[in-house]
């Protein structure tokens, strides 16, 4: 049940904070004064998309709360527990939506995700809208209200997955017939080249290393009689570059005794020394680690040679056949995933079952919600002041399986009993649809398990004595279910537990709406109001008294 509501800067609503009783509660107040505001800032605080205009002149954000009772045993509550959100406290929404239009949403003062949000609103309120009777004229519609009244609307939607995934396996099986034949060629092709590329046993560096390996072979004879010389020259020759070095180093050690100025220059030849020590190691072992193996040359050429020529068959360069190996490699294992089709003609098999069953149950339960649908709209027409009208939701066999069923679902509606039914949208005047929308609406919200139902003007397009059968039918309701309405109409306005004003008022720094929660003597004024407009008479307010009497 809706506790409380708090509106801050939303729209033309400075601050509002407003408390909820239980039963049936309506909201009346001049054209304009904001009621559906109302109705607005609650689907924000629900989930509904936020708008950057919804902020007030002046504001920096809009802020709506609004406070739900859950009791231990009810959906709502499961839902909490389900997902952490749970408190002692009961639910409490709140929305923030800054000027740019982005908004957070917290539920139990934990930020959540608007989907989150949108989800636990389905079991906590439902608003049934002032335009609802037009979309009755629409198929889908007509359909989806079918479903909600026989609880099959999980269903449906599992039957159109699983249409969707039959359609997707059957595609596929399709597919692989057309394909087969150029598959398998494919697959032929695609296993030589992958076997002849792993024959070149590559890594991603292969043709690097064989590239440097194959100068190296190419040029073994100059490089050994080069290395040679050079070790000659600095240790195996008559006059060594090492023995040079002995003889300077000597000299000057004699000298340095003269003149400490030389210690430098000894030190650095001492060390040129070293240095040449172990160049002329490594030069020897780089002399006897060398090949001139010209088999090792002509091993190397022919490798090279090799990827050479897959690369140009390949049309890539020598370097990226370890990558296009790989690539054939994956193409080649997708196609022999593909197997015989055996697999994928099960698989479309085993969709359009799993389909079929589904879609056989949703039919059987749709056509026994149907007849009570039927029954239950017929009984509250009469009371609507449509006494030998009749109405049928007629489940017609569709030739062809769709995504919605088996079924085709229309709604049908004789005026008079000797009219046989015709469809809703061909023979309903505006009136008469607005009566049958709510009919609907009435007998829904009696399998609902939402507590909170939200009534927006769904009385437009009636008067009279059929609006105070309107008034008493949303009051009964009030007893199985908090119903919160807005009307126009005095008759309905008169049949509500707890009676709420919506006020507009205007001054220098802009327009500001509030809601007053009004005593037995306002709900008076406000009925006479509602009766003779502007001027408030003695007579309107005896028949308002008497309203609120009777």
């Amino acid at each position: 049940m809706l506790r409380a509501l708090s509106i801050r800067n939303y729209v033309i609503v400075e601050a509002l904070d407003l408390e909820f009783a239980p039963g049936f509660t309506v909201l009346t107040g001049e054209t304009g004064a904001g009621k559906s505001i109302l109705i607005e800032a609650l689907s924000l605080a629900l989930g509904e998309r936020a708008e950057a205009g919804v902020v007030r002149t002046g504001a920096q954000r809009a802020e709506v709360v609004a406070e739900f009772h859950v009791p231990v045993e009810s959906m709502a509550r499961q839902w909490l527990e389900a997902h952490d959100l749970q408190s002692e406290d009961g639910c409490v929404l709140r929305r923030l939506v800054d000027l740019s239009g982005k908004s957070r949403a917290f539920i139990n003062g934990t930020s959540v995700p608007i989907q989150q949000l949108k989800a636990l609103s389905e079991w906590l309120l439902d608003i049934h809208g002032q335009h609802a009777h037009q979309s009755l004229q629409k198929t889908s519609s007509q359909r989806e209200l079918l479903d909600a009244f026989a609880g099959t609307t999980a269903l449906a939607q599992s039957v159109h997955n699983a249409f969707l995934h039959w359609q997707q396996a059957r595609q596929q099986w399709e597919q692989w017939q057309l394909q087969s034949e150029s598959v398998r060629e494919e697959e032929a092709r695609l296993r030589d080249e992958v076997r002849e590329l792993e024959s070149l046993e590559m890594d991603q560096d292969s043709w690097v290393v064989l590239q440097a390996e194959h100068v190296r072979l190419a040029h073994a004879t100059s490089l050994l009689e080069g290395v040679q010389t050079a070790l000659d020259l600095l240790s195996e020759a008559e006059e060594p570059a090492q023995a040079k070095l002995d003889a300077a180093s000597e000299r000057l050690q004699s000298l340095a005794a003269f003149d400490a100025a030389l210690l430098p220059s000894i030190e650095l030849i001492n060390s040129a020394k070293i240095q040449i020590d172990e160049a002329a190691h490594g030069l020897r072992r780089y002399v006897l680690g060398i090949e001139t193996d010209e088999a090792g040359l002509q091993r190397v050429e022919s490798r090279m040679q090799a990827m050479l020529s897959a690369s140009r068959r390949h049309r890539i360069k020598p370097e990226q056949l370890h990558a296009h190996q790989q690539t054939l490699s994956l193409r080649l294992d997708a196609l022999q995933a593909m197997g015989s089709g055996k697999a994928l003609e099960q698989a479309a098999q085993d969709a359009f079952a799993d389909f079929e069953r589904q879609a056989v149950e949703l039919s059987a339960r749709r056509g026994a919600a149907a007849r009570q649908l039927s029954d239950a709209v017929t009984e509250t027409m009469v009371q609507l002041a449509m006494a030998s009208g009749r109405f049928d939701v007629v489940l017609t066999p569709l030739e062809r399986a769709t995504r919605t069923g088996l079924d085709e679902v229309e709604f049908r509606v004789a005026a008079h009993a000797a009219q046989a039914p015709e469809p809703l949208a061909r023979v309903a005047s505006g009136g008469e649809l607005s009566r049958i929308s709510l009919a609907i609406q009435t007998a829904l919200v009696t399998v609902s398990p939402v507590p909170t139902l939200i009534f927006d003007e769904v009385d437009a397009g009636i008067g009279g004595r059929v609006a105070e059968i309107v008034g008493r039918l949303l009051e009964a309701l009030g007893k199985r279910h908090q119903v919160i309405c807005i009307t126009h109409l005095p008759q309905v306005a008169a049949r509500g537990h707890q009676h709420l004003s919506v006020i507009k008022t205007e001054h220098p720094a802009g327009v500001n709406s509030t809601i007053h929660h009004l005593s037995p003597e306002e709900r008076v004024e406000e009925l006479a109001r509602m009766l003779g407009g502007m001027t408030i008479t003695a007579t309107t307010r005896q028949h308002a008294v008497e309203m609120l009497n009777h």
